[in-house]
């Protein structure tokens, strides 16, 4: 992929007819499902703390009203499903992880084109994957230590988001490969000597739940297709702690209201 300007989002994606871009802290150059900026360096700072925080996020500009008036907006608790037999998610990842970026609202991992998931007979491209501490989504009321969000769009810029579940446990590889070269301060990227697979980050069985949602950054863009395994990876206790570290405090969107929309499995 690109290499990233660095901006601060944390993962917000500027859905257009036809592109994307991707979420992050003030984002660099890639899509994101925590998405990156909205105006690439010009949009009001928006952070989870403080004036900037969630509360706040549909008051600071025009442009994220949904934040804040949105009827599908992400993250849930997920429960109360509708058994809908889904098919199998055609996972075809590659390895491709190279550029590691702290945007100043999450770590993000940006991937080189190739990678992909089919469903429903549709081709979305793995863009990059991102961390929250503790989950933003949760499942059957349970909260986890950490989710990663992995964000995909396919040609015509429509968002596909993994979501998997992280709980403290054995040290995960993926994390092993990328956190000793993890950006300290925000706004700086590494360059990782080694390509990191997506395929670490996923479960063995790879059954999951699904919902319409949106991202979960300003400007909470709607009409994103939301993928949440519903069995958890492992991470180590120091992974989890070294990332909540960086972070310097949560970096979670609170749960939002469910409406009308059906969570189905």
């Amino acid at each position: 992929m690109h290499k990233p300007v660095l901006s601060t989002v944390a993962l917000t994606l500027t859905l257009t007819a036809a592109s994307v871009t991707l979420l992050a802290a003030d984002p660099p150059a890639a899509p994101s499902a925590d998405h990156a900026d909205a105006h690439a360096g010009h949009a009001p700072h928006w952070d989870y703390v403080g004036a900037g925080s969630p509360d706040h996020w549909g008051d600071l500009d025009p442009n994220f009203d949904l934040c804040k008036r949105g009827k599908n907006q992400a993250p849930i608790d997920l429960k109360n499903f509708v058994d809908s037999q889904l098919p199998p998610i055609g996972f075809h990842y590659q390895p491709g992880g190279q550029d590691e970026i702290n945007n100043g609202h999450t770590i993000q991992v940006n991937y080189d084109a190739g990678s992909t998931i089919t469903i429903d007979g549709r081709e979305y491209e793995l863009k990059q994957f991102h961390f929250h501490t503790p989950s933003e989504n949760h499942i059957s009321g349970k909260e986890f230590p950490m989710e990663v969000h992995l964000v995909h769009a396919d040609q015509a810029g429509n968002l596909a988001v993994i979501a998997v579940m992280m709980e403290a446990g054995q040290e995960n590889r993926a994390l092993a490969k990328t956190w000793p070269m993890m950006p300290y301060h925000p706004n700086t990227a590494v360059h990782l000597s080694n390509e990191v697979s997506a395929e670490e980050l996923l479960p063995a069985n790879r059954d999951y739940y699904r919902f319409s949602g949106s991202l979960t950054t300003p400007p909470c863009s709607e009409g994103v297709l939301w993928l949440v395994m519903k069995h958890p990876i492992t991470v180590s206790k120091a992974q989890i702690e070294k990332f909540a570290h960086v972070m310097g405090h949560p970096n979670n969107r609170p749960i939002q209201e469910l409406n009308a929309r059906l969570i189905v499995e």
